[in-house]
């Protein structure tokens, strides 16, 4: 059972197609073949459809152009820190319903959850995502830096303190590329004892998958929101932990959910991902 509804935000798509697909993949489509906006099309053109091509996974429905789409999440509590995990997705499509008389819901098939997150938009927005393997689309970048030293490295270099999802790392944001390279070298040299242990250290270039990321650190679902090609786009996370639990092996372990479409109480169309709350395995009496 879902137990608290969230209001996420609005996205648009003026293609006229709307796309969830997998975050990890969102910049591979091309590379396998088509891009995502024609193969989304393709389906969309249909009433809507699943589309796969090896590890790419995608959702793509028609959407009204002209108008903003509200996304909703129903919750429920995470098995890993008994804190509020998705349940169930809901996106108005701004769509009259023209389904079955009964308003059954439409299957489109189904999706896993990614471990690098999801990604919700317009079609034709996402050709131009880049993922985290692009060069930086701004000429930015992100330094942060965690451990058991870290305090200690802070007194030898500063960095503002950054939360994270709940906790709290060290670093610096915005950076021009040559300033966050000499900042790496010299954490990743620097020794906090005479066993010569440091700091973890990471460089994120400010690609729409960082900037997703780093724009879900302070929303208590893990929700981005970013905008890519003039369209706001919602990134949806999930805490590594939790996914573990709930969806750890994706597709190849049957971890997916039902993507359908179904009337919304005012007639409306809207897309529904239900992820059913975690059930524990059981190993029988003894």
């Amino acid at each position: 059972m879902a137990e608290t509804d969230f209001d996420l935000g609005v996205v648009t798509a003026p293609s006229g197609v709307l796309v969830l697909g997998m975050a990890s993949w969102i910049d591979h489509w091309s590379q396998l073949g088509q891009p995502l906006s024609e193969r989304a099309s393709a389906v969309a053109s249909i009433g809507g459809g699943h589309v796969q091509d090896w590890m790419c996974e995608l959702v793509a429905v028609p959407a009204a152009d002209d108008k903003a789409l509200m996304v909703r999440a129903g919750t429920t509590t995470s098995p890993f820190d008994g804190g509020p995990t998705i349940a169930v997705l809901e996106i108005d499509l701004g769509l009259p319903w023209a389904g079955t008389a009964g308003n059954e819901p439409i299957i489109l098939g189904d999706l896993p959850v990614d471990r690098c997150g999801m990604v919700l938009g317009d079609a034709v927005a996402l050709d131009s995502w880049t993922g985290d393997s692009h060069p930086s689309t701004d000429g930015l970048a992100d330094v942060t830096y965690w451990g058991g030293y870290a305090e200690a490295a802070h007194l030898q270099y500063g960095g503002e303190l950054i939360p994270q999802h709940g906790s709290h790392v060290r670093g610096w944001l915005d950076l021009p590329p040559d300033d966050a390279e000499k900042i790496v070298d010299a954490l990743k040299a620097w020794e906090g004892d005479q066993q010569g242990r440091g700091v973890m250290v990471a460089v994120d270039e400010h690609t729409d998958f960082h900037r997703f990321n780093r724009a879900s650190w302070t929303h208590p679902l893990r929700i981005g929101a970013i905008e890519v090609a003039g369209c706001p786009v919602l990134g949806i996370n999930w805490d590594n932990g939790d996914h573990s639990m709930r969806h750890r092996g994706e597709r190849r372990f049957g971890q997916v959910y039902p993507v359908t479409l179904q009337p919304s109480p005012e007639g409306q169309t809207m897309m529904r991902w239900t992820i059913p709350p975690h059930a524990p395995v059981c190993d029988g009496p003894d």
